[in-house]
């Protein structure tokens, strides 16, 4: 995931001003909370995200290539 620096706010940040972390994920598309110098949480903007509207078949699909992915060695196996 490639992440904008203006998108970036520290989790004690958005723990003080949560409104203000839901005026970046509008302005922004969404916002992210780093706790401990890390990315750990994604505020979104329900209106903007394109994922919610995929079909059920669609999100199934996506799910599916990354199952088959992460395991491929395994699959890969078990097809010998």
């Amino acid at each position: 995931m490639i992440i904008n620096t203006k998108q970036i706010v520290s989790m004690t940040e958005a723990n003080q001003n949560f409104s203000k972390v839901a005026r970046l994920a509008d302005a922004q598309g969404n916002a992210v909370i780093f706790k401990n110098n890390r990315p750990k949480y994604l505020v979104i903007d329900l209106a903007q995200e394109t994922f919610l509207n995929l079909t059920d078949a669609e999100k199934i699909e996506i799910v599916a290539r990354r199952i088959l992915e992460k395991h491929r060695k395994a699959f890969e196996a078990l097809a010998k």
